[in-house]
């Protein structure tokens, strides 16, 4: 049956209208989604026009300099990315048909995991050269944000995000954290292991507040009802690690973190009361959500390499034999 006026979206909305909205909406500007899609602004105007009379409501707000969606540009920005992901998807399955491999995979990582996530993209690029990848570093507030507005398809996490959003998780490989110093510290000179309110006294080098492995450390550290003696919050773990290079203090890091260095370099791992903390990788989604084949297919993958990346971990570190 036909109604006078009704226009429904399927009949009315064109693809290219929804790659148009999209792209609006990532950038916050029709000037920046003009440039990203290489077509001109008053082109934009037009087609993001037609596609607010066709819903029938209005789909952007002007908040200062920056454009956003309504709660109906919203909604349709969700049913966007499920409508994109399942072409995708579909890309994937008939690339597969014809006897090729492609597809894209946007992963989400927390700081420390950039140490062991490109291994993993190499290797899995390896098996299935066609594969595109995008890989986005960020602290774990930034990630959980992400997660939020789902906006890659998996996410590699040391901890996962129990209160802040409902997820899946699944455990992939070993991430141990260790006490470093500088190589020759005063501290490697005492009988061990360390008291951890040995650690606790020494200067101490710090993540930046949303760092999940500056939650653990502080966590175990409230527990023994100590604080850390604090002289100097930084960024990254690479501005930590020439820190401790330096002798500017000792901090705790993943031992991933010395992946290229090793442990016989400028920085040695300290023999500590409670350390290692033995945490684990994981690789993370929004509960409810349907993974592309792409993802599912890499989360498959890494689950099948946990011995391999164990076996380069005590490699790196012998003395993780003894805490496995």
């Amino acid at each position: 049956m036909k109604t006078a006026g009704f226009k429904p979206l399927l009949r009315n909305v064109t693809f290219r209208q929804l790659q148009i909205f999209a792209a609006v909406i990532h950038h916050g500007s029709f000037t920046r989604a003009a440039d990203e899609l290489f077509l001109a602004q008053p082109t934009i105007s037009i087609q993001m026009k037609k596609l607010g009379e066709t819903v029938g409501l209005p789909l952007f707000e002007q908040v200062g300099r920056e454009i956003r969606p309504t709660g109906a540009g919203q909604d349709l920005f969700v049913a966007c990315r499920e409508f994109f992901a399942i072409f995708e998807n579909l890309d994937t399955q008939i690339a597969d048909r014809k006897g090729l491999r492609r597809g894209k995979l946007r992963l989400g990582v927390v700081t420390t995991a950039k140490y062991i996530a490109p291994e993993l993209l190499a290797a899995f690029g390896q098996r299935f050269p066609g594969i595109e990848f995008a890989m986005k570093v960020s602290n774990r507030d930034e990630i959980i944000t992400r997660i939020q507005n789902n906006e890659d398809d998996l996410y590699v996490m040391g901890q996962v995000p129990e209160e802040d959003v409902n997820v899946e998780a699944t455990p992939f490989a070993l991430n141990p954290l260790t006490v470093m110093a500088q190589r020759g510290h005063p501290l490697a000179q005492k009988p061990a292991p360390l008291p951890l309110a040995a650690i606790a006294d020494a200067p101490f080098l710090i993540r930046e507040p949303g760092s999940g492995t500056r939650h653990a450390y502080l966590r175990l550290f409230g527990e023994n009802r100590l604080r850390p003696n604090v002289i100097m919050e930084l960024g990254s773990n690479e501005a930590i690690k020439h820190a401790i290079a330096s002798g500017l203090g000792i901090s705790i890091l993943s031992i991933h973190s010395l992946a290229l260095e090793g442990t016989s370099g400028p920085i040695q791992v300290l023999d500590v009361e409670g350390f290692p903390i033995l945490r684990k990788w994981y690789l993370v989604y929004p509960r409810g959500k349907r993974l592309s084949l792409t993802a599912q297919k890499f989360l498959e993958f890494s689950i099948s390499q946990e011995d391999f990346i164990t076996r380069r971990l005590v490699d790196l570190w012998p003395d993780l034999s003894r805490y496995i």
